[in-house]
């Protein structure tokens, strides 16, 4: 029987929502979408796309380095994206910036919003722990 590793971020909408930020289920961590709180789980930079995504990225790392694995190990990954013409370059960019030579699959969705008024970013990971980092 696989065993199953959680972890949060300890915010409170974590509690409120009913959710953990990521569960590891044998080789596999599935990543719940990261967006730009801070370590109180107060949403930060609204409408601002750029430091948006520099945070989200901030906290998805901060999955990675929970369960020890790389960005290398990221098989997947889901972007919800508001206004996605208008951000699709910055996108692109934030996400060669993030990856480097690394190319998961991905799947970019343009949505109308996202949880939080001004919220313009999301993003999922699925991880392969079994690959090399």
């Amino acid at each position: 029987m696989a065993t199953i590793d959680v972890f949060n971020h300890n915010v409170p909408a974590e509690s409120d929502f009913g959710y953990s930020q990521a569960i590891k289920s044998g080789d596999l961590i599935h990543v719940s979408g990261q967006l730009s709180l801070d370590e109180a789980g107060e949403f930060l930079y609204a409408d601002d796309f750029d430091a948006q995504l520099k945070q989200t990225y901030v906290n998805l790392d901060k999955v990675l380095d929970h369960y020890g694995v790389t960005r290398n190990q990221v098989v997947s990954q889901t972007l919800y994206v508001v206004n996605l013409r208008q951000n699709a370059a910055a996108t692109a960019e934030g996400n060669l910036a993030y990856f480097g030579h690394h190319r998961p699959a991905s799947t970019v969705f343009g949505v109308t919003e996202l949880t939080f008024p001004g919220q313009v970013i999301e993003i999922s990971f699925v991880i392969d722990t079994k690959l090399p980092a």
